[in-house]
């Protein structure tokens, strides 16, 4: 199934929360409390990784509900900015599709 994770205040019915840092501050991203159950096998898909800090949020917030988050898949990977490792400290595997070099 598909369980969206949005920034606060975007989702109907009862959420769970999780703050996470931006490059440039904090915010929070929340889901549906009843979303994943426990031990649930999860890949989280996203368009673009940077810093990592928007995923590692949603990685954190799928592990805090019980979920197995087995990979992370990218359409695009901006590698010098570090996002990448920072999912793969997590024990999750990433993917990606393109990665774009600063140079």
């Amino acid at each position: 199934g598909f369980v969206p994770i949005r920034k606060k205040g975007k989702l109907p019915h009862e959420t769970v929360r999780i703050a996470y840092s931006l490059e440039y501050g904090v915010d929070e991203m929340e889901m549906h409390r009843d979303a994943v159950r426990p031990g649930q096998k999860v890949i989280l898909v996203d368009d673009l990784i940077a810093t990592g800090g928007t995923a590692e949020g949603a990685v954190k917030l799928l592990q805090q509900m019980g979920a197995d988050v087995v990979a992370a898949c990218f359409v695009i990977d901006l590698p010098e900015l570090g996002g990448r490792a920072k999912i793969e400290a997590q024990g999750v595997p990433v993917r990606t599709l393109i990665a774009f070099d600063g140079h």
